[in-house]
């Protein structure tokens, strides 16, 4: 087949296809005004009409606005023909590209996929929220991992109190003395914080518990059904409530009474006076009560060192629950709703494949009418005025071939016809020269009629 019979059929298809294309963008002009509608409503405050009229009318100048610039683009982007011209036409088209995808496409996506980006956003919301309770429950339950030096240090100043009470293990003589008492008062200190340290374990695991009362509703909220946005104020009632639990656990580690309690054990050590009988004994009562001070001093730096290694953990940071709408919450985790923002944007951008197509195809008609003989490009209406020309030719011809007899008569005829019947065929004598210089088909006629 011919370009030229190529180019006749492309023209012909794209006339066929007038009607369906303007079908096409209405269809999805019309389907991105809905979904837009849908989207709009999601942000808009106040009363149910006020919200409804406003989403309406947004979305009817989003329609409007799609069909009418994919139009305009399809009339004209495809005539072009300098280079200049069609590279300006198609950089307009990426600016309203970008415009649709700015008024219209999020708004789509936030309709086709916003309950689940809500949704997804409950889902990360709970997971830091479980993060923050077990590192304030970690915390809290820091000072737990001293309660075994501490149980150890106090048992052992007891068991010396016991053996010196016994036997006079460290000053070689038993009975009730100054270092006994020492020894029972070292011991007493560290019973007392052990005590304190066992009792915040108890609050500690209280507090721990409601916090995971509260991460339970939180988890049913994310993955129940029906509407998103009372679910939503519900999960932020929850999440209120799980913040002040973890504020009370940042407040009961008992760390930082641990670590004053051990920096006291040696600042605060008072040493009782040598009761001894005789100054011997009492000799070797300051040297046992000497020794016995610095075990304690080593003793609280050891519990001062480990305390200050547990407030050295991170604490947890403040954070507050900020509740998000459909369209806010699409584009904070857009990149994981790819698939819902390709159908968005192509429901705007699919009538830019549109009038690439329309200008491929009037490209090729183009081609092929510039190979196309001038026989090739007569129309049919062209043909029946060029059949009419000729006949009037033949008849002038056959006319003035008759004779002069015939002159006089025909002048009657045309004076009884009338002004109009002589200015019609004095206007047609003088069209009938331009006729044959134009067309062809009147001119290879005219040769066969001439003698």
């Amino acid at each position: 087949m011919s370009e030229a019979a190529t180019a006749r059929r492309l023209k012909d298809h794209a006339a066929s296809l007038t009607t369906m294309t303007r079908f096409v963008l209405a269809t999805l002009a019309l389907a991105s005004g809905v979904y837009t509608y849908l989207g709009v409503r999601s942000l808009l405050d106040g009363s149910a009409t006020i919200v409804f009229f406003a989403a309406i009318i947004y979305s009817a100048a989003v329609s409007v606005g799609i069909y009418g610039f994919w139009t305009y683009l399809l009339r004209f982007l495809p005539e072009m023909r300098d280079g200049a011209s069609r590279l300006v036409l198609v950089a307009v088209m990426a600016v309203g590209s970008v415009m649709i995808v700015a008024m219209s496409s999020w708004l789509n996506a936030a309709a086709l996929a916003g309950s689940a980006a809500v949704e997804q956003h409950l889902a990360e919301t709970l997971e830091d929220y479980t993060g923050d309770l077990d590192q304030a429950n970690t915390n809290a339950l820091g000072a737990l991992s001293l309660l075994p030096d501490i149980q150890r240090a106090g048992e052992r100043f007891a068991r010396l109190a016991d053996d010196e009470r016994d036997s006079g293990a460290l000053t070689g003589t038993s009975g009730s003395g100054s270092v006994v008492q020492l020894l029972t008062q070292m011991a007493a200190q560290m019973r007392e914080l052990e005590a304190n340290i066992l009792a915040s374990r108890e609050t500690v695991a209280t507090l721990f518990d409601e916090g995971q009362t509260h991460l339970a509703a939180m988890r049913g909220l994310v993955s129940g059904s029906g509407p998103i946005a009372p679910r939503s104020d519900r999960f932020a009632e929850q999440a209120v409530a799980l913040a002040g639990v973890i504020a009370a656990l940042e407040q009961t580690s008992v760390a930082p009474s641990v670590m004053r309690a051990a920096e006291d054990l040696s600042v605060g050590f008072i040493a009782p006076v040598a009761d001894g009988s005789t100054a011997d004994l009492a000799g070797r009562q300051d040297v046992v009560m000497a020794t016995i001070r610095s075990s304690v001093e080593a003793q609280s730096k050891a519990l001062s060192k480990a305390a200050q290694q547990i407030l050295a953990q991170p604490r947890v940071p403040d954070r507050r629950y900020v509740p998000l709408s459909s369209a806010e919450a699409v584009l904070l985790y857009g990149g994981d709703f790819v698939p819902s923002w390709a159908g968005a944007i192509s429901i705007d951008l699919l009538p830019g494949v549109l009038v690439a197509i329309m200008a491929v195809v009037q490209a090729a008609v183009r081609r092929g009418e510039e190979q196309m003989a001038d026989t090739d490009r007569i129309t049919a209406a062209d043909l029946l005025r060029s059949l009419e020309i000729h006949d009037a030719l033949l008849a002038r011809r056959v006319a003035a071939a008759g004779g002069a007899s015939e002159e006089p008569d025909a002048a009657e005829t045309r004076e009884a016809d009338g002004p109009e019947q002589a200015d019609d065929e004095h206007h047609r004598g003088h069209e009938a020269p331009a006729a044959e210089n134009v067309t062809p088909l009147s001119l290879s006629e005219r040769k066969r009629s001439d003698p």
